[in-house]
């Protein structure tokens, strides 16, 4: 069984979504984008990257609101390292749009990749060698658990224009027999070009996670509790959720009123019938984790309460006010991904909102680590976000994707009490807010800590990743080229050190090498002055 110090060894990171870097193509992708991001981090002495879900996104861009909960998103696919497989060729990119650096305009890059996968498809077909083919065949029996439902879904999706599958004809619908043949035949093209670039995705992921892992820079994922009414597990496996006959849901999951929103978050995801899922040893979900693992090395588990109780709000509900707490699967659950998994689960619990001893009680019997937002605890000294509450135990943020840039909260959304409160608990270091929250939780005693990327770089809420409420206008935001020359990467890497938290520091019983950027000295991680080689 695996210690706690060797999945979570003292160390930090950044969390930045693949989406955000920036690239040629409108989008970050899993090609020289990343790769550069991986260098970046591990130059900078950071230990993990963090990002968001990465399954293939629909209607709004929410990475949390995916077409299937084990695919990946194309949109991710580099198409220059589809260059240098030989599907497509350099003039295929040559007609590549202006898109906008700091941010992703999704319409225009959705149309431009599609069409670019669609022709390196016609190219493998073309002139693809038989050991090739034969590689891309096998991958696709060994992932024929989900990638057939799922090809055939986004085939017919497609062919029905876009349409949600409720409102498919009713015998792709229901899934008769039949008609479902009649589909795979009459669609087999369309079927064959998204498991190719399902293919390509992961791939290029294996790849990318090797490079990674080359350079000590470890994943972290997340993973939704919830899946999307729209996506090819409800429409595949609808016994596993709460629906009525029609395949609409009875009620949907949400939250109650929180620091978010005074009307509670309404998220419309169906609920699961945990009855259903517990006779067969919840293997779609063993199987979920399963392949969330094989893309990190940790995931977190997103709304992590909702396991001891889930919010149940009525389907026709406007707003997630009038709902109930319903009990979830607990402990019996979490036990059975224990005995699939084999030792202590690489899981980090997202434990923010409304959070119950019994919550508490789960994470902690489990020995998970929740999250700790420094955002959020400036309320008043008995704040357990308050640095010198915390355990070891514990993922330290200095906000998460859903908060302003730590920049934006304390011009925008900070009290005077809060500010004040700030002020006196870090010395009064306040005229940099963002680098006084980076600075607490580098030194806090939690096993890790994770930088937003935007607060790394001083960016305010014209930064922001996503408002959640809000049907549009998220997920766009785009890391400037810029950021790979700011000295605001060696200051990161300053604290690092002041922290013990690089990757050559934690070898235990090793003499540890002076790795301070300025050897000799007493570094001084605030200090405005970039540091010497």
């Amino acid at each position: 069984m695996s210690s706690r110090n060797d999945l979570f060894p003292r160390a930090s990171g950044v969390l930045l979504h693949i989406t955000s870097l920036p690239g040629p193509d409108g989008v970050g992708d899993l090609g020289e984008p990343a790769r550069r991001f991986v260098a970046w981090l591990a130059e900078h002495g950071q230990t993990w990257w963090q990002f968001l879900p990465l399954g293939p996104t629909s209607y709004g861009d929410s990475p949390y609101q995916t077409l299937s909960a084990l695919a990946g998103n194309p949109l991710l696919i580099s198409l220059e390292d589809v260059v240098r497989a030989g599907w497509l060729t350099p003039a295929d990119l040559a007609d590549r749009p202006d898109f906008p650096a700091d941010r992703v305009d999704y319409g225009p890059v959705i149309e431009w990749k599609f069409g670019k996968l669609q022709r390196a498809w016609e190219g493998f077909r073309r002139e693809v060698h038989p050991s090739g083919r034969e590689e891309f065949e096998r991958w696709c029996a060994a992932q024929s658990e989900w990638l057939e439902d799922y090809a055939l879904f986004m085939a017919i999706k497609n062919e029905q224009g876009g349409a949600p599958w409720l409102e498919w004809p009713e015998d792709l619908r229901m899934r008769r027999p039949e008609a479902l043949s009649a589909a795979r035949g009459r669609l087999a093209a369309a079927i064959d070009a998204v498991r190719f670039a399902q293919w390509l995705f992961f791939t290029q992921w294996v790849q990318l996670r090797s490079f990674a892992a080359a350079r000590g820079v470890r994943f972290l994922g997340d993973l939704p509790i919830f899946v999307a009414l729209d996506s090819a597990d409800v429409w595949a496996h609808r016994e596993l959720f709460r629906l009525e006959e029609n395949g609409r849901p009875t009620h949907v999951a949400g939250v109650p009123p929180d620091y978010f929103s005074e009307t509670g978050q309404l998220w419309g995801n169906p609920l699961y019938d945990w009855n259903r899922l517990a006779q067969d040893g919840y293997q779609w979900w063993v199987r979920r984790m399963q392949a969330s693992l094989e893309l990190a090395d940790v995931v977190r588990i997103d709304h992590f309460r909702g396991f001891e109780a889930y919010w149940e709000v009525p389907e026709d509900a406007e707003t997630a006010v009038h709902g109930r707490w319903v009990p979830g699967p607990g402990r019996p659950f979490f036990e059975v991904l224990r005995g699939k998994l084999g030792g202590r689960l690489p899981v980090v619990a997202e434990d923010l909102g409304v959070i119950t001893p019994g919550v508490e009680a789960l994470r902690d019997d489990l020995d998970l680590p929740g999250m700790k937002v420094l955002q959020f605890a400036w309320s008043g000294p008995d704040n357990a976000f308050l640095p010198h509450e915390y355990s070891s135990n514990c993922v330290v943020y200095s906000g998460t994707h859903d908060n302003d840039p730590s920049l934006g909260w304390w011009k925008h959304l900070a009290s005077d009490a809060e500010k004040a409160l700030l002020e006196r608990y870090s010395g009064g270091s306040t005229a940099e807010p963002h680098w006084t929250l980076l600075r607490l939780g580098l030194l806090s005693v939690g096993h890790t800590f994770i930088a937003t990327m935007q607060d790394v770089l001083g960016l305010g809420r014209e930064a922001r990743m996503n408002l959640p409420g809000e049907g549009s206008g998220n997920w766009n935001w785009r890391m400037p080229e810029s950021a790979y020359i700011d000295s605001a990467g060696e200051r990161l890497a300053q604290l690092t050190w002041l922290a013990r938290r690089r990757p050559d520091q934690q070898v235990a019983g090793a003499a540890v090498p002076d790795h301070s950027p300025n050897a000799g000295s007493t570094p001084d991680p605030d200090s405005e002055t970039e540091p010497r080689a």
